[in-house]
């Protein structure tokens, strides 16, 4: 549906009919997708979607952007497209999944690492240093010998690879089987102790994760050919310095409200990779954390639009203590739509995927929210497609323990998302 700056605010996002042909997958997706999990991933196919929408609007694309990019969905389906890529995210475990994802890798070099790797753990043993043997959080989620595995194990991939993409791609697989390897609720959507786990061995879990990266690599190599050129940068869009425009194609899917609980999603890998010592400091400056900061009733006022006042109001209404935080995060949102205006090329497109949630029973139109951003950056028209989510890992139901569900009488969540198209 082709929607104006004039009929954004009374328009009904949520009857708006289903695009069905944006909930179909045009090609299988490659294994380089799957190497590590990650919460608020979108489907890989919405860029090939995407890409396609603009070449048939006689689009030339030479750069796609991602100003969210997250674990590297969008950098990878560039790649795939032979397109050059330039992305950012605040968070550190992510653009490294992204670099890992982008890289050609030599398959006898991954395998003679790995060999070295898994001979020198055999034998090996290393005394675990203080610093993380008495570490609240690491203890709180590992047993001792599982931290003594892990902390041998790291050590070994550092000492056994040299610093660069092949160092990188052992670490990733290192991250990835953190959460196996611990007491986290598996498929929670949440920090949870499973007291009843069973703990999985590190070296098993680290084999299956190489043979899984290995074969990904092997048909990366197999597929992709071209030699495109991907910027990834490690930082918060909103503070990146970016003094040109950069992409002819925009595609992504912005955090939700209380985005800032990424970090405690991702603590485990924030944590044992070295990035922070406490993993609640990546809250700072990310999008609608006021985590070490105050946001005034002047700030709402300016520079929050509408829509967005009115879910605020109904938030203070329901829930005063957590209003800030929506009203910080549509702050955020406001500024980064308009500075990704700024860095797409005139005649360029923008993407934008979000689906609209629940924040303690009010309910946040997030698409309706950046449509209307869109409007206030610059762009005169925008198209707005839903699709409705199928995927499994996406049921729209979640437990107590936020653990995903298909049972009816759970907790239901959004069960569709709306694809925001413009052009510049």
């Amino acid at each position: 549906m082709k929607v104006t700056a004039a009929n954004c605010i009374n328009l009904d996002f949520d009857k708006i009919k289903e695009a069905k042909s944006w909930n179909k997958e045009v090609s299988n997706e490659l294994k380089m997708h799957k190497i590590h999990v990650y919460p608020a991933k979108f489907p890989s196919f919405l860029i090939s979607k995407s890409i396609n929408y603009a070449r048939i609007n006689d689009i030339n694309i030479q750069t796609i952007g991602d100003i969210f990019c997250g674990c590297g969905t969008t950098a990878l389906e560039a790649k795939r497209n032979g397109v050059n890529f330039w992305g950012c995210d605040i968070n550190p475990v992510a653009t490294l999944i992204t670099k890992v994802k982008t890289e050609f890798y030599n398959e006898k070099l991954l395998l003679r690492y790995y060999q070295l790797i898994t001979e020198k753990f055999q034998t090996i043993n290393l005394i675990v240093p203080k610093k993380i043997n008495d570490h609240e959080r690491i203890n709180f989620w590992f047993e001792k010998c599982q931290i003594k595995k892990l902390y041998t194990l790291q050590e070994i991939i550092k000492a056994s690879t040299p610093k660069g993409k092949y160092q990188n791609f052992f670490l990733v697989a290192f991250s990835n089987i953190l959460k196996g390897a611990s007491k986290w609720l598996t498929k929670s959507i949440k920090p949870t102790i499973d007291k009843n786990k069973e703990i999985k061995d590190v070296e098993r879990l680290f084999r299956i994760q190489f043979n899984l990266m290995l074969k990904a690599s092997i048909e990366y190599n197999n597929k992709i050919t071209n030699k495109t050129q991907t910027t990834i940068v490690t930082n918060n869009f909103l503070g990146t310095k970016i003094n040109k425009t950069l992409v002819d194609l925009l595609i992504t899917s912005p955090p939700y409200v209380t985005s800032y609980e990424y970090a405690d999603l991702h603590q485990l890998s924030l944590l044992w990779l070295g990035y922070t010592n406490d993993f609640r400091t990546l809250r700072n400056g990310t999008i609608g954390s006021v985590y070490h900061q105050e946001i005034s009733d002047e700030s709402i006022e300016n520079d929050v639009n509408d829509i967005g006042k009115g879910i605020y109001a109904d938030l203070v209404r329901a829930k005063k203590s957590k209003a800030k935080s929506v009203a910080k995060y549509f702050i955020d949102i406001k500024k980064s739509v308009r500075k990704s205006y700024s860095i797409i090329n005139n005649g360029g497109l923008a993407v934008y995927v979000i689906g609209n949630t629940k924040y303690k029973n009010v309910y946040v139109d997030n698409a309706k929210y950046i449509t209307k951003c869109m409007f206030d950056s610059g762009f005169k028209e925008v198209e707005v497609l839903k699709r409705s989510i199928s995927s499994k890992i996406l049921s729209p139901y979640r437990d107590a323990d936020g653990k995903f569900s298909n049972d009816k009488r759970k907790r239901k969540v959004y069960n569709c998302e709306f694809i925001l198209i413009a052009k510049k």
